[in-house]
């Protein structure tokens, strides 16, 4: 099977107002493991807000080769893998998508085996694999060291795990091959970030018994058979923090939909306020106001500050770029420290280009100082987070810029173009 992904670019001429009414679509990150847990049960699966991005299409097209039914209407899919006629994984899907490897637990959990391909997504740098082997393991499941893949079980039994990482992908696939094991299994060190709660959450509605959702120590209790379930998605705070930096940038207010959405924009406001940005939370809807002449905010001492990614409630990794984009339009220098990818900071010289000051220090940590004048540019997508921050600084650029390999950022954006250009953006969109 062939999987043709059409290449496209954005035209984008910088300097318009983002501004108006915005409601994010369900996380990316959630929805993905979701599809993944239908296999876990015969009865249809229905989810809600589910956005229509590359990642999830192609998801759907794996699960429909291997025999499950997908029927879509409007932001909702119904999935029913009672007709499952295979466990093996075509190689090429695998590539298209990290998540494919989140089938490992539920089809070896539910139908005795799976053969996953080495999975793809974006390049940012090395992403383990090791932890979803040791937890896998640990419940009876076995599987060789190289790809191929071969995970296999007889027995699938609980354990109590330590992980070595608090792996939000690890987590979920240890997860959903436990909730069908034999007794009982505690997973310590567990990843848990809003997406991790959230496929939580629809276990439970198939009938999973989970404790400690939310805490980094989940208990679970084995039960023989998970029943379908009706589940809507959470709104993306990624693409939250993305419209609000796009907004922000080019002066620009923005209205937020964003019903019992106020811990996880908690999180999100510590590191935007560094940056001045301000927002209010009232009744379900963010309000954040025209923001001009913004200044960073030093620590105490008129030190330097400091925006570090890490594991939930820290700072989310997959909005470290476009903070970048959002320090290059503010007064002031900003240190920046990715911990967890050593790769991801390597599309800043893109920025530079366009007249960033930022400093390099290490595959790691950049210094950036503003504000800077930024000009229009010809560059290329490299992944789906650091491809939205080329577009944001590309919309307050001066003059024209030309985004190559834009069809990356549809990969975690839905209608991207579209969007931004009912909000006032001058983009299009050519193949």
């Amino acid at each position: 099977m062939t999987i043709v992904c059409a290449m496209a670019k954005f035209i984008i001429n910088g300097g318009n107002l983002i501004s108006g009414k915005f409601s994010p679509r369900g996380n990316k990150n959630a929805v993905l493991p979701m599809l993944a847990a239908c296999t876990l049960t015969d009865q249809p699966v229905r989810l809600c807000n589910v956005p229509d991005i590359a990642d999830v299409r192609v998801m759907l097209e794996l699960l429909m080769s291997l025999g499950v039914s997908v029927e879509k209407s409007g932001g909702c899919v119904t999935l029913c893998a009672k007709g499952l006629k295979a466990t093996e994984l075509d190689e090429e899907y695998c590539r298209k998508v990290r998540t494919s490897i989140l089938l490992a637990g539920p089809l070896t959990a539910r139908h005795g085996s799976a053969l996953i391909h080495s999975p793809g997504g974006d390049v940012i740098g090395r992403r383990r694999l090791d932890t979803h082997f040791y937890g896998l393991r640990a419940l009876g499941i076995e599987v060789n060291d190289t790809a191929p893949y071969h995970f296999k079980r007889k027995a699938l039994v609980g354990a109590d795990l330590i992980l070595d990482e608090a792996s939000v992908t690890a987590t979920e696939n240890i997860l959903m091959a436990a909730v069908l094991a034999e007794g009982e299994t505690s997973i310590f060190n567990a990843a848990c970030e809003p997406h991790v709660q959230d496929l939580a959450h629809l276990l439970v509605k198939m009938g999973a018994d989970i404790a400690g959702i939310g805490t980094n120590r989940i208990h679970v209790r084995g039960v023989k058979l998970l029943a379908g379930a009706e589940h809507t998605i959470q709104p993306d705070y990624i693409e939250t923090g993305s419209f609000l930096t796009a907004a922000a940038v080019t002066g620009g207010a923005l209205e937020i939909d964003a019903p019992g959405d106020t811990v996880t924009l908690n999180v999100l406001e510590k590191g935007f306020s560094k940056l001045g940005v301000k927002w209010t939370l009232k009744d379900g809807v963010l309000t954040m106001p025209p923001l001009k002449n913004r200044q960073i905010v030093p620590d105490l001492g008129n030190f330097t500050p400091k925006i570090e990614d890490g594991i939930w409630p820290a700072f989310p990794s997959d909005l470290m770029s476009v903070m970048i984009v959002l320090a290059t339009q503010t007064q002031g220098q900003m240190l920046f420290f990715e911990k967890l990818f050593e790769s991801r900071m390597y599309f800043v010289d893109n920025l530079m280009a366009m007249g960033a000051n930022i400093i390099q220090c290490d595959p790691h940590r950049v210094v950036v100082s503003g504000a800077a004048k930024l000009r229009g540019a010809r560059l290329t997508s490299p992944d789906i987070r650091a491809g939205m921050a080329m577009l944001i600084a590309a919309c307050c650029a001066e003059g024209r810029s030309t985004i190559d390999n834009a069809q990356m950022i549809d990969r975690g954006y839905e209608a991207i173009d579209e969007r931004l250009r009912a909000l006032g953006a001058d983009i299009t969109r050519e193949k």
